[in-house]
Parts: C-alpha cells; structure tokens; sequence
C-alpha cells in the first residue's frame, strides 16, 4: 500500500540536497541530485516507519488517495 509523506527539500550551500520531514522524526536524507535525494528518503521514511510501527503499535499514514496534486520539478 502506498503512503504519502511530506518532505522539505533544500539545496544546500556546498551543493547538495537535503531531505527533511515534519511527519517522519529522524528523516534526513543527503543527496548530489533531488532524483537521488528522493530515492534516499524514501527508503529512509520506509525503514523509519517500519520500525516505529513495530516499537509503539501505532497507525501508519494515511493510504494515497486517488487523486492528489504534487509539484513537478523540471531542470532546464
């Protein structure tokens, strides 16, 4: 089942990507491209809510709805 998660991604001054999350304590992904930034905090948020589901017992995100908007980064 997919979930959907809001991430804040910032290029930082020395040239890389970082990836953080109000909704997920303890993401925090490093990337050279957002592309690779993504991937890293996908696998990231995965493992994180794994493990807090197993520690506490707790419900996961809500499920992906059928419809939704989401930005589309285009690089010239």
């Amino acid at each position: 089942m997919e979930r959907i998660v809001q991430i804040r991604i910032e290029k930082l001054p020395e040239g890389v990507y970082l990836a953080t999350s109000d909704e997920v304590q303890g993401l925090v992904a490093q990337g050279r491209t957002i592309t690779e930034t993504l991937e890293i905090a996908r696998d990231v948020a995965r493992r994180l809510l794994q493990a807090r589901a197993e520690r506490e017992a707790i419900a996961a995100p809500p499920a992906a709805a059928d419809a939704f908007d989401d930005p589309l980064v285009i690089s010239d």
